[in-house]
Parts: structure tokens; C-alpha cells; sequence
């Protein structure tokens, strides 16, 4: 088990290390963010000395070398718009914001797909199987933003604003958001549950298990779902890392003040502090995450640690 930890920190470690790389070449791509530090008519002296204050006369592996030197330390310089350190910034919007509204919809994905994919397993070739497999290709084949807009048509508009259709603040705000962000993994966990159990339904112990007179749900429960949730922890933790980036639209939809909407309003001010900021920790989060669903997988079933 240590070798194995030992092995997923050292790609961990990696996997941000190339995050950060990629994230500081691309934005240097995108132009120059000294424009937006001064007026339109400035001269071309005050848009050197911009570019001064942000370090972006130097060259470019100096830049690079001071980056990646300073993000262990949570340095990522000043926003760009906001004039502060670009981290806390960062750090104020993903908690409890983004972090509130992706835990929600992991736990609707998690907790309903459980149920669903069991009776869809258990009933194999019935109306509940194809009524399940319908239902989870209908949620996946569609765009959270045109999902989000519907539930706001339904619910703030034609029910009379039964839910808010923007803001937070309250439970009431929390659900079109988190049920429009967790209707992809919802339907992507039921799939999931539901061709696990049915290959382990047919192994020769779950045979034994029900010869020796056991009850159905504790055969399905207690012994074949164990068994079948390897893919399906893996999933859940990707889910996870999907659902913190997938905010960006979910955030941008609601008005909710998360991360992800941080970041949709710094791009186009080409705020470079605030977006390095933003995606290393999305990054760090996403590795952090795949860790300890690894982890958890290597427990529940010890042939993992040797995949």
C-alpha cells in the first residue's frame, strides 16, 4: 500500500507540475494584459512601464522560472482588476461558493444513482431498466446550459417562482444549480452501477450467496455492489473534478458567485494572476481528489494497488 501511495504522489505531483506549465504559456499567447492597465490613449513609455510593473518585459524562461518557483508559496502575484493578491481572491470565491454547490451535486449523483442503478440491474429488460437507461442518455446528451434553462423556464417562470432563478444565499437557490450540475454524472452513475452489478450478479458467489437461502438485498447490497464499485468510485472522483470545472457554466447560467464565474469575468480582462491562480487550484483540487479515490479503491479492492 505505501508503494502504491508513493507512486500516485509522485504522478500527482507531475500532473500539476504540467497543469501549471500549460496554463502559463497558453495566457502568454493570448496578448498582453498591460492594454488593460491603461487608458487607451496612453503612450508607448506608459504601457512599457505597465508592463514593468507586471514583469512582463522580462524574458520569457526568466518569467517561467519565477512562476513556477513562486506557486508552491501561493504567490501568484496581483489581480490585474481587483489590485490584491490574486490566491485569496481565488480562495474567497471557491469556498463556500463553488465548493457548496459541487458537493450538492455530487451527493445528488452519488445518492440517487445508488437506488437507480440496483433496481435498474435487478430488473434487467423490464420497464425500470429501459426507463433508466432512456432517462440517463436523455440527461447525458444534454448541455448543462440549455438544461439550466429550462429548469429556470419551469420552475422561476411558469411555476410562478417557485425556485429562484439566480443568486444565492439560501437552500432555495442551491437547487436548480446543483440539480442542473449533477444531472450528467447522475446519469453516467446509474450506467455505471447498473452493467457493474449485472456482471457480478451472474459470478459464481453471488450463486453460492443465494443457494445459502440469504436475502435478495443483502446478496445485492452486502456482497455484488461492493464488488461492482471500483469504476464506479473512480467515476465519482473524476465526477468531482468535472463538476469544479464544469461551474463555469453552471455558475455563469445562475449568477452564482463561485469560482467558476471568477474566472468567465477575469478572461476577458486577460486578469493572468487571478486565472493562474483559478486553474492551478482547480488542478490541485482534481489531482487531490483522483488521490484519495485511488486510495479508496486500493482498500475496497486490494488488485487495484498493483493496476
Amino acid at each position: 500500500m505505501a508503494r502504491f501511495l508513493a507512486r500516485r504522489l509522485i504522478h500527482a505531483v507531475f500532473v500539476v507540475w504540467g497543469v501549471v506549465t500549460v496554463v502559463f504559456f497558453i495566457l502568454r499567447l493570448t496578448g498582453d494584459p498591460a492594454a488593460f492597465l491603461v487608458d487607451q490613449t496612453a503612450t508607448r513609455e506608459e504601457i512599457f512601464h505597465a508592463r514593468h510593473l507586471l514583469g512582463l518585459d522580462r524574458p520569457l524562461h526568466a518569467q517561467y522560472l519565477d512562476f513556477i518557483a513562486a506557486v508552491p508559496r501561493g504567490d501568484f502575484g496581483l489581480s490585474i482588476q481587483q489590485r490584491r493578491p490574486a490566491l485569496p481572491i481565488v480562495l474567497e470565491h471557491l469556498w463556500p461558493a463553488t465548493a457548496e454547490l459541487a458537493l450538492a451535486a455530487i451527493v445528488l449523483a452519488t445518492v440517487l444513482a445508488i437506488p437507480l442503478g440496483v433496481v435498474a440491474a435487478t430488473h434487467r429488460d423490464g420497464p425500470l431498466d429501459h426507463l433508466s437507461r432512456v432517462g440517463s442518455l436523455f440527461l447525458q446528451s444534454m448541455p448543462s446550459f440549455w438544461l439550466g434553462l429550462m429548469l429556470i423556464l419551469v420552475f422561476a417562470v411558469a411555476l410562478g417562482g417557485l425556485l429562484p432563478a439566480f443568486g444565492s444565499g439560501s437552500l432555495r437557490h442551491l437547487i436548480l444549480p446543483a440539480l442542473t450540475l449533477a444531472a450528467a454524472p447522475l446519469a453516467q452513475n446509474v450506467r455505471l452501477i447498473r452493467s457493474g452489478l449485472l456482471e457480478v450478479l451472474q459470478q459464481d458467489y453471488v450463486r453460492t450467496a443465494r443457494a445459502k437461502g440469504l436475502a435478495e438485498r443483502g446478496v445485492v447490497y452486502r456482497h455484488a455492489l461492493r464488488n461492482a464499485a471500483g469504476p464506479f468510485l473512480t467515476v465519482t472522483g473524476l465526477s468531482l473534478g468535472f463538476m469544479l470545472s464544469g461551474t463555469l457554466v453552471i455558475e455563469t447560467v445562475f449568477s452564482w458567485p463561485g469560482l467558476g464565474r471568477l474566472m468567465v469575468q477575469a478572461v476577458p480582462g486577460r486578469d493572468f494572476p487571478v486565472i493562474q491562480a483559478a486553474v492551478v487550484v482547480f488542478a490541485v483540487l482534481f489531482v487531490a481528489v483522483n488521490l484519495i479515490v485511488d486510495v479508496v479503491h486500493g482498500l475496497v479492492d486490494p488488485r487495484a494497488r498493483v493496476a
